[in-house]
């Protein structure tokens, strides 16, 4: 599973040209779900997140947490993430988990992101969307929960 996280000053999910979700100060969270991933990689994922400190405290420094700053979290579901781009023009979305497959647990994702406790908006799965960031600092990060099962340096 592959996390995009941006940090927003606001943002907003547009579906048709109505505006269907809105977040204040937070992180927007694109959201992608490979055919192997499972709840494991779910609560990898969700647990980072709302722990890394991508926040400023009051030094300007790294040192707080979307749950440190009670930040809102807008979730958009991207199985692009999972492009594979190395062969030919066209990217291959082989890697991406099959749409019900997906659906299921970026739904399970989303409610493990409710149960810490932080305001959660999302997009809707499989729409044509327009997400509208207005991006701070500007701070973006990858995550991937394949992360977790890779040896550390040391």
């Amino acid at each position: 599973m592959r996390a995009l996280l941006q940090r927003a000053a606001a943002a907003s999910v547009s579906i048709d040209g109505e505006i269907t979700a809105t977040v204040g100060c937070g992180l927007v969270v694109l959201l992608g779900v490979a055919r192997e991933d499972t709840e494991a990689d779910a609560e990898y994922l969700v647990g980072k997140t709302v722990n890394l400190r991508i926040f400023p405290d009051e030094s300007g420094h790294f040192n707080l947490s979307a749950l440190d700053v009670g930040a809102e979290l807008l979730v958009v579901s991207q199985f692009t993430l999972y492009a594979g781009t190395r062969k030919g023009r066209r990217p291959d979305f082989t890697a991406a988990a099959p749409p019900g497959e997906a659906e299921a647990l970026y739904e399970r994702t989303v409610e493990l992101f409710r149960e810490s406790g932080l305001r959660v908006a999302t997009g809707r799965f499989g729409a044509l969307m327009t997400v509208s960031i207005q991006n701070h600092g500007p701070v973006t990060i990858m995550l991937d929960s394949g992360d977790r099962l890779r040896p550390r340096r040391g």
